[in-house]
């Protein structure tokens, strides 16, 4: 009986160090994917801080715009907005397409104030016309770089909560799915031509 009741314990030590370590994993790639978008939003907050600067050095020259200056204002408050609702709840599939979708509205401003932009010869050779677009284009890089790192912190989560037996214990502590930072729509996938 002494025999039986040491394997029945050390059976259930290892239970206990499987059960423990699978549960810290799920933690870790949790907070793996909360971590990727930290570095999303430190990226769309350097690129929604540029626009007003952008906007402003524009506004001097294109005063017949307004419209198209105050369509990328409203669209940067969009995103603004769509950013922290994704980051009070990164991998929420409602947050990460309101995020994705204003994202897309103020990309879509942009551009059209790029194309206005070129009927402005002097807006174009402004020194810090230049520089803006040249930092909102570096801008635009990191953001895809920070998207790409998000997305396969996601998916190495989803993959870790759905294999078994991590998916028992995904369930019995819900570690819910996490979603992509997702552009579905091939025009959407173009960075805003930013050049003056």
């Amino acid at each position: 009986m002494g025999i039986s009741v040491l394997v029945l314990l050390f059976a259930v030590v290892i239970a206990g160090f499987l059960v423990v370590g699978i549960y810290n994993g799920l933690v870790t790639a949790r907070n793996g994917y909360k971590n990727a978008f930290a570095q999303i939003d430190v990226q769309l907050n350097r690129r929604y801080d540029l626009i007003p600067n952008l906007v402003e050095t524009a506004k001097g020259y294109m005063a017949h715009e307004r419209e198209t200056l105050e369509a990328v204002i409203q669209a940067r408050a969009a995103a603004v907005s769509g950013l922290k609702a994704a980051s009070a709840n990164p991998g929420d599939a409602n947050a990460m397409a309101q995020l994705a979708n204003a994202d897309q509205g103020l990309t879509g401003a942009l551009s059209r104030l790029m194309v206005v932009s070129e009927a402005y010869p002097d807006l174009k050779a402004n020194q810090n016309m230049m520089q803006l677009s040249e930092e909102l284009t570096s801008t635009e890089n990191r953001v895809a770089f920070a998207r790409q790192a998000y997305n396969d912190s996601v998916m190495a989560y989803n993959n870790k909560r759905e294999v078994f037996p991590s998916n028992i214990l995904a369930g019995m502590f819900n570690f819910v799915a996490a979603s992509l930072l997702e552009i579905t729509e091939p025009v959407k996938r173009e960075a805003p031509k930013v050049s003056f």
